[in-house]
């Protein structure tokens, strides 16, 4: 490094970003994306466009030799060209991570919040494990540009749309400035399709985003293998679906604040990558045939009275993943149990309350979620994918 050279501009040769964003923070038709959009109805998932695993698009290359540079495209920012594999990152949230983790590489320095990396899905892999001691939670009370210096990223796995409007605070000139002085944005908001800004570009699929990350990384290998063990793992999880709709739980997913909740915040099991393990498992949206809207278009709850009118066959809390699920049955569910309306619920007197999910999740921590969630609404007592598979890839042992 040369005396009139910092680490950012360093960083800067390192990185770069084929192209700025548009004043908008949305690129039209930009390069590189798939146009996928999976979109559900009545347990049934269907795909207007679809991108074969480990498909490149143009532009993009799969493997790299030493010194070479290469471009990698993500909606909405278009191409990113790298000039060697980053080897530091900071990441939206813990889909993004997981996916890192999947690929073998160290974790990202940051995420949107660390209490919601929930990594004691990794206890049921031997072999697989995070620590996420130093990792640094972006939003602390608002998202610090300042923060984004100290971090020194080679890239931001994070959607710059997010950052301008999630929250009053970032602009298009803070992401270019980040951009610019520290390293690139590479980023879609894959895990919920209810934000109104989100509608200028596609959505990816949890396997579309991973092949990405896959490429930025030069770790195709990995994306690959843990593909074909997805493709496997779905069929194991199609043989546990009743194939009459009629045998399928009726479910309702919320948000439930504390211990002792009153009211929630219900989600309509949409496209994003917060739902596929109750897509995969085709169960039937409690909520779908009512008046009831989604959190994220109206942010509006509901309470015990509605939810008896509907009286699902499964309740589904969300905001309870740090606890075990024995800790869950002793407090929230015991709460229900003794409250004069929810007691009456169908799925309390059945005993079918569980932990709903987390809002994000990663090639790993579906295969998780998805076992878990098989077991609650279908009582699969089986194994549906190999621990020590899941290891290997992820320590390049296959």
């Amino acid at each position: 490094m040369s005396d009139d050279e910092t680490p950012q501009t360093t960083r800067r040769k390192y990185l770069t970003v084929g192209g700025a964003l548009a004043a908008s923070g949305l690129i039209a038709g930009c390069t590189g994306g798939t146009g996928s959009r999976e979109t559900t109805t009545a347990g049934e998932t269907t795909t207007d466009e679809t991108t074969t695993a480990g498909e490149t698009t143009t532009g993009e290359q799969e493997t790299t030799a030493a010194g070479e540079s290469y471009t990698v495209s993500m909606p909405p920012v278009g191409e990113v060209t790298f000039d060697g594999v980053p080897e530091t990152w900071v990441a939206n949230n813990g889909s993004w991570a997981d996916m890192g983790v999947a690929l073998g590489v160290e974790p990202p320095k940051g995420v949107w919040l660390t209490s919601r990396y929930h990594t004691q899905y990794y206890d049921a892999i031997d072999g697989v494990s995070v620590d996420k001691s130093d990792m640094v939670s972006l939003y602390q009370d608002g998202v610090s540009k300042e923060l984004f210096y100290e971090l020194g990223g080679d890239v931001h796995v994070i959607d710059p749309n997010f950052l301008m409007n999630r929250f009053k605070g970032w602009e298009q000139q803070d992401v270019d400035e980040v951009e610019q002085n520290i390293g690139p944005f590479f980023g879609n908001s894959i895990f919920s399709t209810g934000y109104k800004w989100h509608e200028g570009y596609p959505y990816l699929s949890l396997y579309e985003a991973f092949g990405k990350l896959a490429q930025v990384f030069q770790r195709t290998d990995r994306y690959e293998a843990f593909s074909a063990l997805h493709d496997e793992f779905q069929t194991k999880v199609s043989d546990v679906v009743p194939s009459s709709k009629s045998e399928r739980p009726q479910v309702a997913i919320m948000w439930a604040s504390g211990n002792e909740p009153e009211s929630f915040s219900p989600y309509l099991i949409g496209e994003g990558t917060s739902f596929k393990q109750w897509r995969d498992l085709q169960v039937r949206d409690a909520f779908a045939e009512t008046d009831v809207k989604d959190f994220h278009s109206t942010r509006g709850e509901i309470d015990y009275e509605t939810l008896l009118k509907i009286d699902p066959d499964v309740l589904l809390l969300r905001g309870h993943e740090s606890q075990t699920a024995k800790e869950f049955q002793n407090t929230v569910v015991s709460f229900m149990k003794n409250h004069d309306v929810a007691s009456s619920l169908t799925a309390v007197k059945n005993g079918d309350v569980y932990r709903g999910g987390p809002l994000y999740q990663g090639p790993i921590t579906n295969l998780v979620l998805t076992e878990r969630a098989a077991k609650q609404v279908y009582g699969v007592d089986e194994k549906l994918f190999d621990r020590q598979r899941v290891a290997d890839i992820v320590n390049g042992n296959f």
